[in-house]
């Protein structure tokens, strides 16, 4: 497939006039030379804009079976790009070959598991409550609940899962299998991937004869494009996967539009790890060793990146701290998605270099004259260090984490309540370590998405349990998820009808049930 440069704007390619960008090999440092992509503005925003507001009323009420059907071929179309789509993205972001191809699978994994959500009809949430003409000292009116696609959807890609989070990923595959028209902002690290993926559903909707305004993808430098999208009276929701400072500005803008609308946004975290005594007791060193390898996996570019450890200092403690510090200091360097994550990360680390009382104990193997590479580190400080100094609560996306020393349980347990919101926490215990999980546990839920026990952060797995959000700054709201099953209901918003004709009723809701999909009727749940 020959990447061009151009923009997807519903079925047509459209070469941007706002100016041109390359795409860029952090691993050599150099621009790809060829093609340049062409960059749009607000003009290609309306036109994307207007087809899709065109194409939902009709893409909302495609039977769910040709809803699934377009997923899946969603789905067949990436794996049918083969192994130029694994080789261009890993020249674009220096991930390794391995990597990526796992991230495709995730990334036709989860479009096929909406495609399943899609067929079961449960997101629906088909409810009905039978008229009771006959109650006192009122009759009741015949109810039906069921949820509608709330409409276009705009999804910006991450820099950090080119496939998984980015043109076909969580966000995109959960808002269209709601019904919802997508327009994509492509992420500006890996502009011949999103328009390899792009293609891929471009062709897609053609397959199945939906409207062409259901996708878009898009290109711009800078914030313009992305803040002309989001400020788009079409758009209805926005999916978000990026920095605190970048996933705020976009809040801002569609919190001032006459009409407000959701944006959700994956920020920050740092995803703390308690060390319990006896787990640190019986295995100091495997779980120092562990952590390591979570530490530095793919560069430590992960969401669910353990940036903070937490446990009762002790002779056990400085065996994990040993262990952590003799593996990390075998681990190469590796290179970074851009050299502007890049220098983040070098200027975030700098900082906690600078704290006073923090100490580096722990360095990885010199990046030498390898480009834009991380090296690990390890840091280590005590409790009040960290209650005094909002720096190490900072995230630094990358190969660090800060080591905390506690006097004891009851400094433990203050520090779980002062950390910010998280996607996830850990937990390392053995059994005589259950009473005092227990006194943490509620802290913890209050605190994240998502509690481990006995594992680390690092690796999500897409199915129907999975909570990947959390409380602010992890995420914008944390009442939902942008992994698993359940993400599509970040996209619907519930319609009651009130003593409609069952002619006019939706399918999910006409008395006969000709979709077959469980329902909660008069209180019972049926199919």
């Amino acid at each position: 497939m020959t990447i061009t440069g151009e923009m997807l704007i519903g079925f047509s390619a459209v070469r941007g006039t706002e100016g041109s960008q390359r795409a860029f090999n952090p691993a050599t440092d150099s621009e790809i030379p060829e093609p340049s992509f062409g960059m749009g503005g607000a003009a290609e925003v309306e036109r994307a804009a207007s087809l899709a507001a065109q194409a939902f009323d009709v893409f909302r009420n495609v039977p769910l079976a040709k809803r699934a059907a377009f997923l899946d071929a969603i789905a067949d179309n990436i794996l049918g790009i083969g192994d130029e789509l694994i080789e261009r993205a890993h020249a674009e972001t220096g991930l390794p070959i391995a990597r990526l191809q796992g991230e495709r699978g995730r990334t036709v994994g989860q479009l096929r598991l909406f495609a399943k959500v899609v067929r079961d009809g449960h997101f629906l949430g088909s409810t009905i409550d039978h008229a009771q003409p006959e109650r006192q000292p009122l009759p009741r009116a015949d109810l039906r609940l069921a949820k509608v696609p709330v409409g276009p959807v705009a999804v910006f890609g991450a820099s950090n899962f080119p496939l998984a989070f980015s043109v076909a990923g969580g966000d995109t595959a959960s808002a269209l299998a709601a019904g919802a028209p997508v327009i994509v902002k492509a992420h500006g690290a890996h502009l011949g991937t999103s328009e390899l993926v792009g293609r891929a559903i471009q062709k897609a909707v053609r397959e199945q004869g939906l409207p062409e305004g259901v996708f878009s993808l898009l290109i711009g430098a800078g914030r313009k494009l992305g803040e002309a999208l989001v400020a788009h009276p079409v758009i209805k929701a926005v999916g978000f996967t990026g920095s605190r400072q970048g996933g705020l500005a976009l809040i801002r803008i569609a919190n001032a539009r006459p009409e407000p609308i959701p944006v959700y946004a994956e920020m920050s975290s740092i995803n703390p790890v308690f060390l319990f005594p006896g787990a640190l007791a019986s295995r100091a060193e495997a779980i120092g060793k562990a952590f390591a390898d979570s530490l530095t996996l793919g560069a430590g570019q992960f969401c669910t990146n353990p940036g903070l450890v937490l446990a009762i200092d002790s002779p056990d403690l400085d065996r994990f701290i040993k262990a952590a510090g003799e593996s990390l200091a075998t681990k190469p360097a590796q290179t970074m998605l851009t050299p502007g994550i890049f220098d983040a990360f070098r200027s975030g680390a700098q900082k906690v270099d600078g704290v006073q009382g923090v100490t580096k104990v722990a360095q990885g193997v010199s990046a030498g004259d390898l480009p834009n590479a991380a090296q690990a580190a390890l840091y280590v400080t005590d409790a009040q260090r960290l209650l005094a100094t909002p720096e190490l609560e900072a995230e630094m996306f990358g190969p660090a984490s800060v080591v905390i020393r506690a006097r004891d349980f009851d400094e433990l347990l203050s520090v779980a309540e002062h950390v910010e919101g998280q996607l996830t926490v850990t937990l390392q215990f053995d059994a005589v370590d259950h009473a005092d999980a227990q006194r943490l546990l509620p802290v913890l839920e209050r605190k994240a998405g998502r509690i481990l026990a006995n594992g680390f952060p690092t690796g999500v797995e897409v199915c129907h349990a999975m909570v990947h959000g959390g409380p602010f700054p992890s995420t914008s709201n944390p009442m939902f998820t942008s992994v698993g099953a359940t993400a599509i209901d970040r996209f619907l918003r519930p319609v009651c009808y009130q003593d409609l004709p069952d002619a006019l009723l939706p399918a999910a809701l006409k008395e006969a049930n000709p979709l077959a999909v469980w329902r909660l009727v008069d209180g019972e749940l049926n199919a």
